[in-house]
């Protein structure tokens, strides 16, 4: 795959900081609420998918491997929500690479098909193996991976020779670990790896069983501490608590960059008119596994979460309380319900693409060149991430906050330079 950082455009609005009467301290901590709710969801649901790859390793077999890869797609569910936290929040921001980098060349990990290719002048370990390979040289320096370890992984691997597409660790690492490749193109059929590529002795297929499954378990565990740490950091007293609250038209401001750059740069362009673009099911967020209908879905989700100041958590509990809904309402009822309108029809684009995915029409089918029905639903959700970034603006407007820049992307705002 290739690096899907491309030359992107922002866009960006400037306003005067006036005193507003409303509340924003209590819409601030709904906002840290959330986040501290999603990220322990993410937690507690890494940590069953922990449990299943530990019974996967243990006793492989094509039920523990089905096991754990519904565990994975399970904790999706929350963590895709937490994602509009990002943009607007460095913390999150520096941290993120870590556990959700996409895409992925993930030949540096295991074994690729043929068709793959081999080593390009982007990335010179795009195939490097590291599964099958325990000694190798990076940067001019010999490694020892004879031991896979969480630290080989973070330290070494992760974004080797500043190569972004160096993904080795997070939930797409696990992904590919468990479902392996997509080779079905545009058409219907997700990665299908055999549980004996985690079986022992005569039975283990494409060598290096042991090996690959200590890469499953090093990457699931840093996962694990990974979304730990996070989780701190919002609860009281954390760093990302404590940032978003100290000033409080900062905070406002990162919580509407947060909504305004998921829903339009990355979303709406990286994520969904890119790969329309390029007929590219490379350019799936979740291509392994087939699971990117739920990944738009729930990222969707995230941002209305943040609007409305409301969450469910896996455990059915509702998180809730003083909302961006709320400060609008004071300043311009007719944009709330404006904003409101938008966000859930948005909602209904993304679940007719998660519906039809569900039925069988799976995203990367609708990628095909040609496909009108897929065009018409992708765009159906790219039109109303669109759109409903228009309104963020003008509610920035309303709110007259300062200096509020989303991410952009070359998909929505260069075309041209997509195939240049």
């Amino acid at each position: 795959m290739t690096c899907r950082l491309l030359a992107a455009t922002a866009l960006t609005l400037s306003f005067a900081v006036p005193a507003l009467a409303n509340d924003k301290a209590a819409v601030l901590e709904t906002y840290a609420n959330i986040a501290q709710a999603g990220y322990e969801d993410s937690l507690s649901t890494a940590k069953t998918l922990q449990a299943a790859v530990d019974a996967l390793i243990a006793t492989p077999s094509a039920e523990t491997l089905q096991a754990a890869k519904a565990a994975w797609l399970a904790a999706r569910v929350p963590y895709q929500q937490t994602e509009v936290f990002r943009f607007g929040n460095a913390i999150v921001d520096d941290w993120e690479g870590k556990v959700n980098a996409w895409p992925l060349d993930e030949g540096l990990i295991d074994y690729v098909d043929a068709s793959y290719g081999g080593a390009t002048d982007e990335n010179a370990n795009a195939v490097l193996n590291v599964v099958a390979t325990p000694n190798f040289e990076l940067s001019g320096k010999a490694v020892d991976a004879s031991d896979i370890t969480p630290a080989l992984l973070s330290d070494t691997l992760h974004e080797a020779e500043g190569v972004e597409s160096n993904v080795a660790t997070g939930y797409h690492a696990i992904e590919f670990l468990l479902w392996g490749q997509d080779l079905n193109g545009t058409n219907a059929g997700a990665g299908n790896r055999s549980w004996t590529d985690y079986a022992a002795g005569e039975n283990c297929t494409n060598g290096n069983c042991d090996r690959r499954g200590e890469y499953l378990k090093a990457s699931t565990d840093l996962l694990v501490n990974d979304l730990a740490w996070m989780s701190e950091q919002w609860a009281t007293g954390g760093e990302a608590r404590q940032s978003v609250m100290q000033d409080e038209n900062a905070g406002i401001v990162a919580m509407l960059t947060g909504m305004g750059s998921l829903s339009y740069g990355e979303q709406a362009g990286e994520r969904m008119r890119l790969g329309l673009m390029l007929n590219d099911p490379e350019e799936e967020h979740d291509c392994f596994s087939d699971n990117t209908h739920n990944s738009h879905y729930f990222d969707g989700l995230g941002v209305q979460n943040v609007y409305l100041g409301q969450y469910v958590r896996v455990t059915g509990e509702l998180v809730s309380g003083a909302s961006l809904s709320d400060l609008v309402v004071d300043t311009d009822s007719g944009l709330d319900t404006e904003m409101k309108t938008k966000l859930s029809t948005t909602m209904m684009a993304l679940a007719r693409i998660k519906t039809a995915a569900e039925a069988g029409f799976a995203y990367d089918q609708m990628l095909e060149r040609g496909n009108a029905g897929g065009e018409q639903l992708i765009m159906g959700g790219v039109n109303g991430l669109t759109d409903q970034t228009r309104t963020i603006q003008r509610i920035v407007a309303s709110l007259k906050l300062d200096s509020v820049e989303f991410e952009g992307s070359d998909s929505l705002d260069n075309p041209s330079a997509v195939f240049q």
